[in-house]
């Protein structure tokens, strides 16, 4: 359990309920005709699903009882707004509500307050730094990053100043089209099994609504690292067809995934 905790908000965890799929498939049918009390228990077989999202915030020093309250209002509000006509896991779709929820509270919860432009600026110096790191394979100096970014170089020391002690992971960097991504979207980590699951769980299911050959380009293309010429020989289409078939695919996955 999350930092070890069996009993959270004075729910034991090592006690919850696992629903099968039928149950939930027939709770969540009560649930639509009004039912109250199937919402209550479809809630309490979802918990271990709020349980395996938290995990992932374990850094973020906040209270594990806050993040498993702002967790379930993330699953409540996944509940009632799930359509199940649209074929989906009720997992795929609750995960992301649950981490939104989770992220919006960490964010308006920030005790550290840093103004939009220094931000603004300090990560275009890092985004330069790790550009210019990679083209001239050794570190630039402020000076170099102020010319590439056309921001005088106190401006940059002041920013990058600003923003060290301490950063947060759920931190914004920009938003685009609605959808905001935050500091901890840019940083890798192997270990974090759940982050994986929830990754897998999601492209599966997205791939399953693929046909076959889609499914193989994006395999090759994706996953094995291919050129479409490569896999245009390796399964005797054009490159032509490969480009057209993959694009259909891509459409197809951005579809599903997107809430």
């Amino acid at each position: 359990m999350a930092n070890g905790k069996v009993e959270i908000c004075g729910v034991n965890t090592a006690k919850l309920p696992l629903l099968k799929p039928e149950e939930k498939e027939a709770l969540f049918a009560r649930i639509q005709a009004g039912d109250r009390s199937a919402r209550e228990q479809y809630i309490e077989g979802n918990l271990r699903l709020v349980l395996s999202v938290i995990k992932r915030f374990s850094s973020s020093n906040e209270n594990v009882d806050d993040l498993f309250q702002i967790g379930c209002v993330g699953l409540i509000k996944a509940i009632d707004n799930f359509d199940a006509t649209l074929n989906v896991k009720f997992s795929t779709y609750a995960v992301p509500m649950i981490i939104g929820e989770i992220r919006r509270f960490l964010r308006d919860n920030s005790s550290l307050r840093v103004s939009r432009s220094l931000k603004d600026t300090a990560y275009k110096a890092i985004y330069a730094k790790e550009t210019l790191t990679k083209q001239n394979i050794k570190e630039p100096t402020i000076e170099e990053i102020a010319s590439e970014i056309g921001i005088s170089k106190e401006d940059i020391v002041y920013a990058l100043d600003a923003i060290q002690s301490p950063m947060s992971l759920y931190e914004p960097i920009f938003t685009d089209g609605g959808d905001t991504l935050y500091v901890m979207d840019q940083i890798s980590d192997k270990k974090n099994k759940e982050e994986m699951w929830v990754e897998h769980l999601s492209l599966s299911d997205a791939m399953k609504r693929l046909n076959s050959k889609e499914q193989e380009i994006i395999n090759l293309r994706f996953f094995e690292g291919k050129t479409q010429m490569e896999v245009a020989e390796s399964i005797g289409i054009s490159q032509a067809q490969v480009s057209r078939l993959e694009k259909n695919a891509l459409r197809s996955m951005r579809g599903y995934l997107t809430p």
